[in-house]
């Protein structure tokens, strides 16, 4: 199969690893709004480049991982030509244009795949699953977090849509996902005890938030862009029956203040690459299978969709002060 992939970033580069890797790809061409960008990694790969035009119009299936404003524009080009599509998150960076993307692709019929990759986690995979089979038995509440050891980029921040809409939406995923629940409602709030970008964009380093599904479980969230112990992701579900953890493992940056306690035993994460490793490799490698018509998409437009309007509601949260529902924001 030969496959497109646009955009050679940081997360780029690491998709053009895998994909390049993987048996059933014989062809890799990438493309870049920086052009010198592609060449060098395609140099690096031993793979060929070109125009994005030009790239996909030898492909059999294209990989999204260029800039947000891109990926409405991409997608649908890509889905036009009756290509299979990866996407990073987001679809687009409001809800206008998202609704306009899902509804024209829909229309199209072409099998699409979006980056939640914390779906291919062994960890939430398996909290799902207990869930499911009733081991939790009912869920009473769930908290996530999600922390980084150090923020993005100062000059990210003004084009990230904010800490709701570009970090916690893999949240708002894993928690549709996991609990096969939606959300209702949402009361976020955040503060800036850090760089002056957030705050001049907008923004803020520090964000929480009380989410509320639609069987009146209540959720509650947590994050930051400056967790001095390390990457922090994580997602505690306590049902009548037992409490299960995910991300509660050797790696977790928390420190015991209790005697004799030697947990947990290995160096915490320094970043999200090391945490997630296995999971983009999975998720690479299931689109491709999507590609191939071997299997259903495993985070569809229209989750992703889901997902970004409990962002939405989040940030517009925040910025009024007030609890507000997901249906207020929709678009459909």
């Amino acid at each position: 199969m030969h496959v497109a992939l646009i955009g050679t970033g940081r997360i780029g580069a690491a998709h053009a690893e895998v994909v390049r890797d993987h048996p059933e790809v014989d062809r890799l061409l990438l493309a870049d709004a920086e052009p010198g960008r592609a060449a060098a990694l395609a140099e690096k790969l031993g793979v060929e480049h070109g125009t994005v035009d030009g790239v996909l119009a030898e492909a059999e299936a294209v990989v999204i991982s260029a800039a947000t404003p891109a990926h409405p524009r991409l997608i649908v080009a890509a889905a036009r030509r009756g290509l299979p599509v990866f996407c990073e998150k987001p679809i687009a960076a409001d809800v206008v244009d998202s609704v306009r993307v899902v509804r024209e692709v829909r229309a199209m019929g072409v099998p699409t795949q979006v980056g939640f990759q914390r779906r291919f986690d062994a960890g939430y995979v398996n909290a799902r699953e207990a869930l499911q089979s009733g081991a939790l038995g009912e869920l009473r509440r769930v908290h996530a977090l999600t922390c980084d050891q150090e923020p993005p980029p100062a000059d990210y921040i003004p084009t990230s849509g904010g800490i709701f809409r570009d970090c916690h939406v893999h949240d708002f995923d894993i928690l549709r996902w996991v609990t096969g629940r939606e959300v209702t409602e949402v009361y976020a709030v955040g503060a800036n005890r850090g760089e002056a970008c957030f705050a001049e964009s907008g923004d803020v380093d520090e964000a929480a938030a009380v989410l509320t599904l639609d069987d009146g479980t209540l959720v509650t969230l947590q994050g930051s862009r400056y967790n001095g112990g390390g990457h922090d992701v994580r997602m505690e579900l306590a049902g009548t029956r037992a409490t299960w953890v995910v991300g509660l493992d050797g790696h977790v940056p928390l420190v015991s203040a209790e005697e004799d306690v030697d947990f947990p035993s290995d160096t915490p994460w320094p970043n999200f690459w090391g945490r997630w490793t296995a999971a983009y490799v999975a998720e690479m490698n299931a689109f491709v299978e999507l590609a191939l018509g071997r299997r259903r998409s495993a985070c569809s437009l229209e989750d992703a969709l889901e997902a970004f309007y409990v962002s939405e509601a989040a940030s517009l949260s925040r910025s009024e002060h007030r609890p507000v529902t997901v249906a207020e924001v929709r678009a459909e």
